[in-house]
């Protein structure tokens, strides 16, 4: 497999196409199905026992996270992840592609991206365009669900891809980084509900929603037209950035389009809004949105 193939952010459907139709999908090359979807609204394991990318595993979300915080999908331990993606049949040296099922092409799967990096895997990318373009492009599904042999994976949280409640607050008057926030516009101004959480942002905080970065096709959109986003709102890619949402899910889409523009630095804010509405004093919160004192 071509060393390139190893380093790249994003890998294309006809390149694992050929990857799988090769028989290279084992301990050298994994690939991870990591949707989640509101559980009203679609079923993500059912969905994958029913088609998935041959070879491929589920990574679930729900079980690899810290199950004791009172805030969605944070990361779990060094342990816990390291035993989760090893029973995976993850070890250190082993290339991760992650995807996911989503409409809009990729949702979770840079989420699965980060959390891979923060513990210090390197070599993981993000199908572009997700299983709905995998399916458009007319490449192989399977129903079998395949059991990976359990490999050996060592995690060191990287600290620097994180970034806590703590340092986000202090970071209000410091300002020794950009924070960008990946919410719709909506929620990041306080004008609507953010998943039944009064909404607005963290004071200084730049909006650039997640699917700016996505084409009509659901595809990263170039290099070039990424780093006109980020001139466009101000942000300085030489600079130190944080990236925040609603749970730290697509906060994870800015860190990733950073990353294709050179920038391997970008922190994400794991508690996102979840923890800053329950723990920031209300001048932390700004909204345009008159709360009532009721």
């Amino acid at each position: 497999m071509a060393r390139q193939g190893l380093s790249r952010a994003l890998v294309t459907a006809s390149w694992l196409a050929e990857a799988v139709r090769a028989g290279r999908v084992g301990a050298g090359l994994r690939v991870l199905d990591a949707s989640w979807y509101p559980p009203k609204e679609r079923n993500a394991r059912q969905e994958f026992k029913e088609r998935h990318i041959p070879g491929a595993s589920f990574f679930d979300i729900e079980e690899c996270r810290d199950k004791s915080s009172p805030y969605d999908f944070m990361l779990p331990s060094e342990s816990h992840f390291a035993d989760y993606v090893g029973g995976l049949g993850v070890s250190n040296d082993t290339h991760v592609v992650v995807y996911d099922g989503d409409e809009v092409g990729t949702f979770y799967a840079p989420r699965a991206w980060w959390m891979f990096r923060a513990f210090g895997h390197k070599e993981v990318s993000v199908l572009n365009g997700g299983f709905k373009n995998w399916l458009k492009e007319g490449h192989p599904v399977t129903a079998e669900v395949t059991q990976p042999t359990p490999a050996v994976f060592k995690a060191r949280l990287n600290r620097a891809l994180v970034k806590t409640f703590e340092e986000m607050v202090q970071n209000v008057s410091s300002l020794n980084f950009q924070v960008v926030d990946s919410r719709p516009e909506g929620r990041f101004r306080g004008t609507e509900l953010d998943q039944g959480l009064e909404s607005g942002h963290i004071p200084g905080a730049v909006n650039i929603p997640f699917h700016s970065f996505l084409s009509e096709t659901g595809h990263e959109k170039s290099i070039e037209e990424i780093q006109e986003i980020f001139r466009e709102k101000k942000v300085d890619l030489s600079k130190p950035l944080t990236a925040t949402c609603r749970k730290g899910v697509t906060a994870c889409q800015i860190a990733l389009a950073a990353f294709l523009c050179g920038k391997r630095d970008v922190a994400v804010y794991d508690g996102s809004w979840s923890e800053w509405f329950h723990r920031a004093p209300p001048h932390y919160k700004v909204s345009e949105l008159k709360r009532s004192k009721a």
